[in-house]
């Protein structure tokens, strides 16, 4: 992760931005040796270019009053805990031949080595399937249907794939909005979410539905009737700990569990079975990932569908294609191929054998979370490479594309600075600079799991077909 300011440059923003800024940086050099005053700006050319209507769009009022509308929705909203059930229950229009999974459409035959290895998991797990094999030659027959996680009020971490009999945690938007949903969390390493499906991994699934899921059920209804668990409170607390809430939970994880604990222990289930929940959760530091992602979801959703507005209210891979969705665009995904991702690897792995990115989890940047927050978490480049300041860097770097700062996710080291909240397409394109994500690295073939971490950026077609799209649709004063 650690560059040069060019390289860090040619490796964001490409080979003609770099030659633009240097060709300008020469021509300052020039004027100063001759006793010229000069100043110098961080200027880039946008991303691309646009007829007269469509320009006029970066400075348009009524996108502007627009966008502070649907940043306000998203930092107003309110996700609390209040439901643990089976996704067939909880997730609209899920039935029993519905599997979901993270990222914008897509079908068998496009579909990436660790989303095919989920697949297979979740086929042996719901035992649709008695092989592999079998398993495979269903799926690329279609007697499942495949749906994207975003359509049905769920997000999925990587290959983010849900099945009818997993259960997922339910997510209320207190403030008025709707309801979200994500699986448990299942650790790091072989798991059915990097594409893992062996014994142990059906086993793990099987163990969180019949014996963790239940307990955290009657926890959480129990905390729900009195005092819902507040996630936003949760989130804004492990910030302030050294948490981001995407690649790094040390504190999340540890907040959440002392919310549940005494409801747990009071639950009236056997000893054996609430020590085994305690052990499985106090030893997954990646626990509250899916409750963070889900709370993400729920306030993204509360800023989506704001006419005119030209804020991202989602961000989401397949492990083929990158997908965004814009507040004032409706349900349109704007794709481009998926990239590789610039990490740290398990030993004996490299870029070879990694997947392009992938995964749900970006829903944690949408909203301020994620890359976006890493100057509060300094430690993360542990694990995915790089220096602490490149951490607070990419944070400081996220302020130039967003359109507020959030008033409760606050970052110590920066003097409690709001983290950057509220992606602008426009300003992406304008400035060239893309969101930064922090993920996992899956393996490119499945059944193998987890082989690193690292930066991931969106492409940037995406974020320029999303601005044609606005400026197409929205009617801009003369």
């Amino acid at each position: 992760m650690a560059r040069t300011s060019g390289e860090a440059v040619g490796a964001l923003f490409g080979a003609p931005l770099r030659a633009a800024n240097l060709g300008l940086d020469l021509f300052a050099d020039a004027l100063e040796e001759q006793g010229v005053p000069t100043a110098r700006v961080d200027w880039r050319p946008p991303a691309i270019e646009l007829e007269t209507r469509g320009a006029r769009l970066f400075h348009d009022p009524a996108t502007d009053t627009a966008n502070r509308e649907a940043v306000g929705r998203l930092t107003a909203a309110r996700p609390v805990l209040v439901d643990v059930r089976p996704a067939r229950e909880a997730l609209p229009d899920m039935d029993e031949r519905t599997f979901l999974h993270a990222g914008p459409p897509i079908d068998w035959s496009s579909a990436s080595g660790p989303l095919r290895g989920a697949l297979i998991g979740a086929m042996l797990y719901e035992g649709l399937a008695d092989s592999p094999e079998t398993a495979e030659t269903r799926l690329a027959r279609g007697d499942i249907r495949l749906e994207p996680c975003h359509h049905h009020q769920a997000v999925g971490p990587m290959a983010g794939v849900v099945s009818p009999s997993m259960p997922v945690f339910v997510v209320e938007d207190a403030s008025g909005g709707g309801r979200a949903h994500c699986t448990f969390n299942e650790g790091l390493g072989k798991v059915l979410r990097y594409g893992a499906y062996g014994p142990d991994v059906l086993t793990r699934l099987r163990w969180i539905e019949r014996v963790l899921a239940p307990l955290l059920r009657a926890t959480i209804r129990a905390r729900a009737t009195s005092d819902a668990i507040d996630l936003r409170a949760l989130t804004a607390q492990a910030i302030q700990m050294g948490d981001e809430c995407h690649n790094r939970n040390k504190a999340g994880t540890l907040l959440f569990t002392r919310e549940i604990l005494p409801a747990l222990v009071e639950c009236g289930a056997p000893f054996s079975d609430v020590a085994a929940a305690l052990r499985y959760i106090g030893g997954n530091d990646h626990f509250f990932l899916n409750l963070a992602m889900a709370s993400a979801k729920a306030m993204a959703d509360s800023a989506h569908d704001v006419p005119g507005s030209t804020l991202v209210t989602a961000m989401a891979r397949n492990g083929t294609d990158f997908g965004v969705r814009v507040s004032g665009l409706g349900g349109t995904w704007f794709t481009a191929p998926a990239e590789a991702i610039e990490g740290l690897y398990f030993a004996g792995y490299g870029p070879d054998d990694a997947n392009p990115d992938i995964g749900d989890s970006a829903i944690t940047e949408t909203v301020g979370l994620g890359g976006f927050a890493l100057a509060a978490a300094p430690a993360i480049v542990q694990f995915i490479g790089g220096k602490p300041e490149d951490a607070v860097q990419a944070t400081l770097e996220m302020y130039e594309i967003t359109a507020a700062e959030h008033p409760l996710f606050r970052i110590p080291g920066l003097d409690f600075r709001g983290t950057p909240v509220g992606i602008d397409v426009r300003k992406v394109v304008r400035t060239g600079v893309r969101p930064v994500i922090d993920t996992g690295i899956a393996h490119r073939e499945p059944g193998i799991g987890q082989i690193g971490a690292g930066i991931a950026h969106p492409p940037m077609a995406c974020f320029t077909e999303a601005l044609r799209a606005a400026s197409a649709n929205h009617a801009v004063p003369s």
